[in-house]
């Protein structure tokens, strides 16, 4: 089973092998739909470790090539994650078992119109328990498959549903050995690869707009070093500097100022003076500051130059981070024993607040745009809900470099592209040091830069308009279904559920 939770990964970028995820958890259902609790709760936990173990093997790389930490600490932290991350599919194997058991009677078939829901409830508790870690959602990995025409409409969650619901039917269709239930999850994959072709947004072409990701390829050591400051600014302006006049949007990646918007104010308002006289916005991450009642806060900030307005700080036309990433921005009783915690071990802690849940969009001269900064990218409900039937891009800014050349920035793509084709949106992803790249609405791949080099990434944009479900409803179709699915198990068990329930009672 370790093997077998390896081999989802393939899935996911960079292998991009969408057939895998299926066949991967097609096997953990045969396994535990044979199985006792106990005997599917140990299937569980190989397969979840060779599962997130594979899938997260680049959180050892920024926490062993950027901080202090002994190995030994490193490691232990890791496994400890891991096991964390583990609890879920274990738990989801042994409700399942337990079903089973308690409907003894119950043909097997019956039990494929539960697991996906339960699949879905167990994956909604990992989004948001602790702050949530939905990294590595099975429905992520479909963005090349059929199952991707899902999205649009139920978001990625349905896309896991679905997914979950063909394993389902696979693992059924393996161990009665019969080919009605494989022959159903074949046509549900070849009547949503016809859906594939169907479009929610339309494209405004004569709005087109000339845009700029410059992709600085800023090495983490030196990132927050003050020796370096200048070498980091003369980068991005250098790259700047030429693409005045002929670009209409420049961006920058997350915190590509290295420090906070007060200390660089007098810098921010020359350089707003100069895009404003070749009327070119900029859009660039940066340490948003503002003084609350004599305490400075601090956020992590996405700030717009050379607009309309001319800059003046504290600048309205901005995003501040909502989503922190716990133990990295934010830490539990961060006031008191976390501080002394973190000066023990030397490393670098850097404590932000949250901005709020529901932000204005940026405004350029030419568009709207819905903004989320780096790990924010996995929050789909937040972009929705701070999405609005006028926005006309989405865009994230991330700092990838802490990863190095493993699989996190390619990930980080892919779900960018998920957020692309939920919201029928161009997506603009500018990050440090890649994977750089423009995304169109249906969630392909416009055009992207090369990892690890400092260059810039030009292309021609068009908005588009119109609302996909999801952009309507959010989650609430996905839960209704959900519920349908619900429903129909009580249905189909109803008969076994209450002589069971009557046999209790007598008893």
């Amino acid at each position: 089973m370790l093997f077998s939770g390896l081999f989802a990964i393939l899935a996911f970028s960079s292998y991009n092998f969408w057939p895998a995820s299926i066949i991967s958890l097609t096997i953990l259902l045969i396994k535990v739909l044979e199985s006792t609790w106990k005997q599917s709760a140990f299937y569980a936990f190989f397969w979840g470790i060779g599962f997130f173990g594979s899938g997260l093997q680049w959180m050892y790389i920024s926490l062993h090539r950027f901080s202090n930490i002994s190995n030994y600490i490193v490691i232990i932290l890791i496994i400890f994650f891991l096991l964390y991350l583990a609890l879920f599919p274990i738990f989801f194997s042994i409700v399942l078992s337990v079903i089973r058991s308690y409907l003894k009677i119950m043909p097997l078939r019956y039990t494929v119109s539960i697991i996906p829901v339960l699949w879905s409830i167990i994956e909604y508790v990992r989004e948001y328990m602790f702050t949530g870690f939905p990294w590595l959602q099975l429905g992520y990995s479909q963005i090349d498959g059929p199952l991707k025409s899902i999205a649009p409409i139920f978001g990625v969650e349905g896309v896991t549903f679905v997914l979950v619901l063909i394993s389902g039917l696979l693992s059924v269709s393996i161990i009665q050995r019969s080919l009605l239930p494989a022959m159903i999850a074949a046509g549900i994959l070849l009547c949503l690869w016809c859906l594939t072709c169907l479009h929610w947004y339309s494209v405004q072409p004569k709005r087109a707009v000339h845009v700029s990701l410059v992709q600085g390829n800023i090495d983490q050591k030196i990132k927050w070093d003050v020796n370096y400051v200048e070498h980091i600014l003369r980068t991005y302006v250098r790259h700047t500097l030429t693409l005045l006049g002929t670009t209409k949007i420049i961006i920058w990646p997350e915190s590509a100022i290295p420090g906070n918007e007060k200390d660089y104010s007098y810098m921010l308002t020359i350089l707003d003076k100069k895009l404003s006289a070749f009327q070119t916005n900029l859009i660039t991450g940066i340490i948003g500051i503002n003084n609350i009642k004599n305490i400075y806060c601090y956020y992590n900030s996405i700030i717009v130059l050379g607009n309309f307005q001319p800059y003046k700080y504290p600048s309205i036309n901005r995003y501040d981070k909502h989503h922190l990433v716990l133990f990295t921005e934010t830490y539990p009783c961060q006031k008191s024993f976390i501080k002394l915690l973190f000066n023990i071990l030397d490393m670098p802690v850097f404590f932000m607040q949250k901005g709020s849940y529901i932000q204005n969009p940026l405004i350029t001269s030419q568009v709207k745009i819905t903004a989320v900064i780096c790990y924010e990218i996995i929050c789909g409900k937040q972009m929705r809900n701070n999405f609005s039937p006028d926005t006309d891009f989405l865009l994230t800014v991330a700092n990838n470099a802490w990863f190095g050349d493993s699989t996190e920035p390619w990930q980080y793509l892919q779900i960018a592209r998920m957020r692309a084709l939920e919201l029928g949106r161009p997506l603009l992803c500018s990050t440090n040091n890649g994977v750089t790249a423009i995304i169109n609405a249906d969630g392909s791949v416009q055009v992207r830069l090369l990892q690890f080099i400092s260059s810039v990434l030009n292309a021609t944009v068009a908005p588009t308009t119109g609302l996909t479900p999801y952009a309507k409803f959010g989650s609430k179709l996905f839960w209704s279904v959900s519920l349908f699915f619900i429903c129909v198990f009580l249905c189909l068990n109803f008969k076994i559920i209450y002589k069971r329930n009557s046999n209790f009672f007598l008893d």
